[in-house]
């Protein structure tokens, strides 16, 4: 019985906040197929990497964050037949959130809004699944864990804590309710004895992110 022979590649969502939008890094490709399509950085693993090695690499080599912390894990692999018309390819996918990312060195590559990504016709390969397979992976997340504490710097105030909520599920909160939920989830924010006026205003309490990995209670979603 012969063994098929197929490809295996790491594609990176990686998501930030940028001028209050919520953003992911992409690639124009350069070459075909899909030549000049954004595509989602990433590549073929190496015979001798785990997948979690071939991750990192390949978010210095392509997404150009080399020694940046950033918090990655696995969303889903991808694998139906026809999606690389070279062939045979299945994709094990990594979703990437960090504060602040920088800006790519290279001109390829760029950080761009997701709602425009997911709006525009030309991508390539089965990117648009993925990128929008992970921006619900990171929403719902935040309803769960406290992983929107990823997007933010490591001392922030309960309003910038809201306004990555805000942007990332793309709706308005009420700043009363927000602030007695997550003050009030067990091990989710510490208080530090620092204030900033960087939000305008009266002087607002700084806060760190706690040790803990799941929200009790969660935080839900607004439903409409």
């Amino acid at each position: 019985m012969s063994v098929p022979r197929l490809a295996v590649t790491v594609d990176l969502v990686v998501l930030t906040v940028r001028e209050q939008r919520l953003c992911a890094l992409m690639w124009r490709r350069d070459r075909a197929p899909y030549d000049g399509a954004w595509s989602l950085p990433g590549g073929f693993i190496q015979l001798d990497e785990d997948l979690p090695v071939a991750a990192s690499r390949l978010m210095a080599e392509r997404a150009g964050l080399a020694d940046v912390r950033i918090h990655l894990e696995q969303l889903a692999t991808y694998g139906y037949p026809d999606r690389d018309p070279r062939q045979r390819v299945v994709s094990v996918a990594y979703l990437g959130l960090a504060p602040d990312l920088p800006a790519s060195s290279r001109a390829q590559v760029l950080w761009t809004a997701v709602d425009d990504l997911i709006h525009r016709d030309q991508a390539a390969f089965d990117h648009r699944r993925i990128l929008c397979d992970g921006v619900e992976r990171a929403r719902a997340k935040l309803e769960y864990t406290s992983l929107a504490a990823a997007f933010c710097p490591p001392e922030f105030t309960v309003a910038e804590l809201r306004r990555v909520y805000e942007i990332v599920w793309g709706t308005s909160l009420d700043p009363r309710n927000f602030h007695r939920k997550v003050t009030g989830a067990d091990r989710f924010l510490v208080p530090t004895d620092r204030t900033t006026t960087r939000d305008g205003g009266r002087p607002a309490r700084l806060y760190s992110r706690g040790d803990a990995e799941q929200l009790r209670p969660p935080m839900l979603r607004p439903r409409t």
